[in-house]
């Protein structure tokens, strides 16, 4: 072999085998978003269970020729390929983790003050807002559904609802629908205290009542009911939801349920995060449609934040005893964060307050909320 013929095949080595010739800017840009991230996962721990997966995701599908989320030569998938394909794209992962939600979920606040149902409603109004505003910008009915339920601050359902309807904008909608439940105690406050008065911060609501074991037991069971029959195609979401809350609540199956919100929770959080960092490729998320749905979720975000606070304001026009409208901002479905934001504000107009355990009933109900609006996107344009 000559020692032109040996660079020669040395070069092809280096440019084929390597990414050192394949490198450029916009992997650097991804680089740092990753690392921003995993900043906020690590040294701020902002939903670190979700961000840290998902900023390592990033990073590392973001170098030149690794053999991640696309096809070897004999047409099977890579690694991260398989995680997205029967997790996310088979709707496998948003499911399991609602059986684990559920499982872990004390529904007793909302059964005890079943009018927090309509604040969960009520919260969805940015959902239905950002949806009109979206299509003045050039995105499909589909990409606007799927942009517009961010603002219900539920990730699975996030997630459920984008690779139904759009899922080439997966990880644009996921990172945006966590960042802003990450960000809950910086976005909510400011809003809370501009839609409220000194007097309505104050105001102390009645003690819950106490809950029976009973009512417990059957509620999934009515909740599954209702939702199978009014949007049925929601029900794979709240079925698993609900089937994981009366495992919990039947005390017949504590192994199961201990399982679903334990181990099996902590395996399909770790693969619902590296999978949704694995979709933002440099060449797929540096555009402007991902630009733009960070800007649209927080706005979505920001109305439905209103939406829940307005929404108790109008039923305090017709209730005897009034309802703190701060416990409206927790009709979102960032459980537990927004509770405690609503709590958090309330005690720093009166430190006597206590308003988390109102708050947890309209964050259930935003829970439920946001995945009947998200079925309710599906029937129409799914």
């Amino acid at each position: 072999m000559t020692w032109s013929s040996f660079t020669d095949l040395l070069f092809n080595i280096l440019y084929t085998q390597t990414g050192l010739f394949h490198l450029h800017y916009k992997l650097a840009i991804m680089w740092a978003i990753a690392l921003f991230f995993i900043y906020l996962a690590v040294v701020k721990k902002y939903e670190p269970l979700l961000l840290l997966p998902i900023g390592f995701g990033i990073f590392i599908v973001n170098f030149p020729l690794v053999p991640l989320m696309g096809f070897d030569d004999h047409g099977k998938r890579e690694l991260f390929n398989i995680f997205y394909h029967y997790g996310i794209e088979w709707e496998v992962i948003p499911c399991i983790i609602f059986l684990g939600l559920g499982a872990m979920t004390d529904f007793g606040p909302l059964i005890a003050n079943p009018k927090t149902m309509i604040i969960g409603a009520g919260a969805q109004l940015g959902v239905f807002i950002t949806f009109l505003g979206v299509l003045l910008f050039g995105f499909t009915m589909k990409e606007a559904a799927s942009v517009a339920i961010i603002g219900g601050a539920d990730g699975p359902t996030t997630i459920y609802l984008t690779a139904k309807l759009a899922p080439h904008l997966l990880g644009a909608n996921a990172l945006a629908a966590y960042s802003y439940m990450a960000m809950v105690p910086l976005i909510q406050p400011p809003i809370m205290r501009l839609m409220t008065n000194k007097k309505e911060r104050q105001i102390r609501m009645k003690q819950l009542r106490p809950v029976s074991k009973l009512e417990k037991i059957f509620f999934p069971l009515i909740v599954s009911a209702v939702i199978a029959i009014l949007i049925p195609a929601v029900t794979p979401l709240m079925g698993m939801f609900m089937f994981g809350n009366f495992m919990r609540e039947s005390g017949v199956v504590d192994r199961l349920a201990g399982s679903a919100q334990g181990s099996l929770m902590n395996i399909v959080t770790i693969f619902l995060g590296i999978s949704v960092g694995a979709t933002m490729q440099a060449d797929k998320f540096l555009t402007a449609k991902p630009m733009l749905i960070f800007t649209f979720g927080l706005l979505d975000f920001a109305v439905c934040t209103v939406g829940g606070i307005l929404t108790v304001k109008i039923m305090n026009l017709f209730l005897k005893d009034k309802l703190n409208p701060l416990i409206g901002s927790a009709g979102v479905s960032a459980v537990p964060m927004a509770a405690r934001v609503s709590q958090m504000v309330g005690q720093q107009e009166d430190p006597n307050n206590f308003l988390l355990m109102h708050s947890i009933g309209p964050n259930l109900a935003g829970v439920i909320g946001s995945a009947s609006a998200a079925g309710m996107l599906i029937a129409m344009f799914g």
